[in-house]
């Protein structure tokens, strides 16, 4: 039996809005992965950035003199420096444990890794170090550390380094330190013994 024209309308209309909609359907799943791929590698490459940041920028810098002490009468060479670090603008909190220091001099004198003394500085501070080998460090003041005592150098924190000093840093040397902090880049200086030495002077 022959449906009227009306019904027969109706079904090609009906037909029609469910391939629409079974276009609208697939094409809004599809920009959703498009979309949500999209979004994955605009994360991946901002952490990509952030990370390449961090590691090419250092996260400590120098504030301030640098100070030599030189013990005993009519000292030849330094015995210890004082360097105050602070971090970079906007650097999160470091562990100053995880932080490695070198040193190098135009005498010849060389070390790698000195050694760390995590909260006596007494041997640094009073000691005639040997060797290049001997020579060690500590952090010997924090000012305006707040909360509990820590090992993390943070925002608005100055903390003063002592690093001994070995024979080689004698009067006329220039003397190279490298601080490289667990993430970021090496923070590095140097200064020139001067030609006579007092108790304490800055290093220049």
């Amino acid at each position: 039996m022959k449906l009227p024209q009306s019904v027969e309308t109706a079904f090609t209309g009906l037909e029609a809005a469910i391939v629409l909609i079974a276009f609208v359907v697939v094409a809004a799943v599809f920009s959703y992965v498009v979309l949500g791929a999209g979004f994955y590698t605009t994360q991946t490459a901002q952490a990509t950035v952030h990370t390449g940041v961090a590691q090419a920028s250092s996260s400590v810098e120098i504030a301030g003199s640098v100070m030599g002490v030189a013990l005993g009468e009519d000292p030849t060479r330094l015995t210890y420096i004082n360097a105050s670090i602070i971090l970079m603008a906007g650097g999160t909190p470091m562990d100053l444990n995880q932080m490695v220091i070198s040193y190098s001099d135009t005498h010849g004198g060389r070390n790698a890794s000195i050694t760390m003394i995590p909260s006596d500085c007494g041997t640094i501070l009073s000691a005639n170090a040997a060797t290049d080998n001997d020579i060690q460090w500590c952090v010997s003041q924090k000012i305006n550390e707040v909360g509990t005592p820590n090992s993390l150098l943070e925002p608005n924190e100055i903390w003063i380094l002592s690093i001994g000093m070995p024979d080689s840093a004698s009067v006329n040397q220039k003397i190279t330190f490298n601080l490289q902090p667990a993430v970021g880049a090496v923070s590095s200086f140097s200064k020139t013994v001067p030609g006579a030495l007092s108790r304490i002077q800055p290093l220049y």
